[in-house]
């Protein structure tokens, strides 16, 4: 594989995936797209080597999947638990959340999101926006 980040041969389906994307993934970019979250800059479909991550934030290099329930099948969860594990060897973390969990509790998924978040050392905490 030539390309680890943005394969171009996966542009295509980038772009698909982000003109369709689901009300949760909706819900969850209003709320981090343009620098909301701590001022880090996340993308929409994002792809690491073989895969296409649902947002990507590089600076903390953190994916964050948004999973319905076929995610809750047998050969879905032996798939996500193979595709988690790339990712973290490749240094990135990875949180999962449920579709219904970021549509009914989205605050919740903010607050974990956050807790997961290293401390910022460079701009005071007074001065971060949420």
């Amino acid at each position: 594989m030539q390309f680890l980040h943005n394969d171009p041969s996966l542009k295509d389906r980038r772009r698909e995936l982000r003109r369709n994307q689901t009300e949760a993934e909706r819900v969850f970019w209003a709320h981090v797209r343009n620098r909301q979250f701590y001022e880090r800059k996340f993308f929409r479909q994002y792809s690491f080597g073989p895969y296409i991550l649902d947002f990507y934030c590089p600076t903390l290099k953190l994916a964050v999947e948004l999973d319905g329930g076929q995610h809750d099948l047998p050969d879905a969860r032996a798939y996500d638990s193979a595709r988690s594990e790339y990712l973290q060897a490749h240094g990135i973390e990875v949180l999962r959340f449920w579709n219904h969990d970021v549509l009914e509790q989205i605050q919740s998924v903010l607050d974990k999101l956050d807790a997961s978040r290293p401390p910022d050392k460079i701009t005071p905490p007074s001065l971060l926006k949420r």
